[in-house]
């Protein structure tokens, strides 16, 4: 089953523990997901320039002894903001969704729950 996702909040979030590379926010999101978020390149930096644009993230070419130099992403205020907005979209909505699948489940504890102790509802 396919679901939507909203890459735009999923790297707002990953760069909420602090500023990355590209390579990082990649890597954070599919380990974070155990592998199911597996942006490539060509999603991601078209991502990041349209976040710079609106003002959510910065990025900052960061030089290092140890190899080239790396753009690194950091979310500004406005960032936070948005991420917030959006965890609190998420929550709404992943609880309506969550609702309507487990209706039946949630229905079924909630009369167990209810039944004298030693009675049982069957499903049969």
């Amino acid at each position: 089953m396919a679901f939507r996702i909203d890459q735009e909040a999923l790297v707002l979030g990953a760069l909420a523990a602090g500023p990355q590379h590209g390579y990082g926010i990649v890597k954070q999101l599919r380990d974070g997901s155990s592998g199911l978020f597996n942006m490539n390149e060509g999603q991601l930096y078209p991502l990041l320039h349209k976040m710079q644009e609106a003002g959510w993230i910065k990025g900052e070419w960061v030089t290092s002894d140890s190899g080239p130099a790396k753009k690194m992403y950091a979310l500004l205020d406005e960032g936070r903001f948005e991420l917030g907005r959006r965890q609190a979209h998420w929550r709404r909505f992943s609880s309506a969704v969550g609702g309507l699948l487990f209706a039946e489940e949630d229905a079924s504890v909630k009369t167990q729950d209810s039944l004298p102790e030693g009675l049982e509802v069957s499903h049969g």
